[in-house]
């Protein structure tokens, strides 16, 4: 059978004959994100690290550099200072100093958020500052929410492996929860890189982006069951190549949609919101990729070290 004929019977792309090239890029990106993420080290928010954040709008213009050497000259340690929305609206950020119990610790944040309070009112009076909003996270609350955080990933990515074994066979879910793991290392990378903050939204987002990757992988290995059922004589091969070819322009509009949801919020939200979707826009991008080149080849490479492999 000639090329042309082979690639009409099991649709227009040879996805599985680009799998090494495809496979070695993935593995790239997710060794180059680890070693990133490594030296980088993740930006945490006041969420897990815990701290102070105040929000404050001037009714006048104010620049980002004034309100950092402002609020930088009380002393209160490493302080982060943000443009938040449009307009005079910053986010103000510090941890305070750490006392020796939970009262004492709480007494000298409240001491530091009246210091901000007042500074701000008192160098900043011309241009009518307007404190809207005070968030505080105790040291020992962060660390909570932080080893919950990751201990929800890790039990996400648990259940999601048992659920797609009893789901469809033991052979799918080495390739779903890589394809998961994939996609959440490179996001993460990704974000960082940008200089964002990891918060708990984020992370929210991050679970939602692990949802809608599963989501389209547990499409894709439907279509290779029905494919892998209507052609017992078929290696897997041209079984993957046939299912993602028939669901592909499929994929393409439900991914697309999403993509451009996201990207629209990203765009015109701003704040938090914007970060969501960053997250999602990106975690999309890569999540359609990894359900085509990451999680179905990886069947092929668990049947081949499989002790009865399917006949090719």
């Amino acid at each position: 059978m000639s090329r042309t004929e082979t690639q009409e019977s099991f649709g227009r792309f040879d996805f599985v004959g680009k799998i090494g090239l495809m496979g070695g890029f993935s593995l790239l990106m997710v060794v180059a994100s680890l070693i990133f993420i490594a030296f980088k080290g993740i930006s945490y928010g006041i969420d897990f690290k815990g701290g102070t954040e105040i929000q404050v709008k001037f009714a006048n213009p104010v620049s980002i550099d004034q309100v950092r050497t402002s609020v930088g000259s009380l002393g209160l340690g490493d302080v982060g200072v943000q443009a938040f929305g449009e307009g005079n609206e910053f986010i103000i950020r510090f941890q305070g100093e750490k006392g020796a119990t939970d009262k004492e610790t709480n007494e000298k944040l409240n001491e530091s958020i009246a210091k901000v309070r007042d500074h701000i009112n008192t160098d900043f009076s011309a241009a009518g500052a307007d404190i809207r909003r005070v968030d505080t996270v105790g040291p020992q609350v962060g660390a909570e929410l932080k080893r919950n955080g990751f201990l929800a990933v890790f039990y996400c990515l648990l259940v999601i492996l048992i659920y797609v074994a009893i789901r469809f066979d033991y052979k799918y879910s080495p390739g779903a929860v890589v394809c998961l793991i994939h996609d959440v290392i490179i996001t993460l990378a990704i974000f960082i890189l940008v200089g964002k903050e990891v918060n708990v939204p984020i992370l929210a987002a991050m679970l939602t982006l692990i949802g809608y990757s599963l989501n389209d992988t547990i499409v894709v290995f439907d279509r290779i069951r029905e494919t892998e059922t209507a052609y017992k004589t078929k290696g897997m091969a041209f079984i993957i190549n046939k299912a993602i070819n028939d669901m592909f322009i499929r994929t393409l509009i439900t991914s697309g949609t999403v993509f451009i949801s996201a990207l629209c919020l990203y765009i015109f939200a701003g704040g938090v919101v914007s970060d969501i979707a960053f997250a999602i826009c990106v975690g999309v991008l890569f999540g359609t990729y990894s359900s085509i080149y990451v999680a179905s080849p990886f069947i092929m490479i668990v049947e081949k070290l499989s002790l009865a492999p399917r006949k090719v």
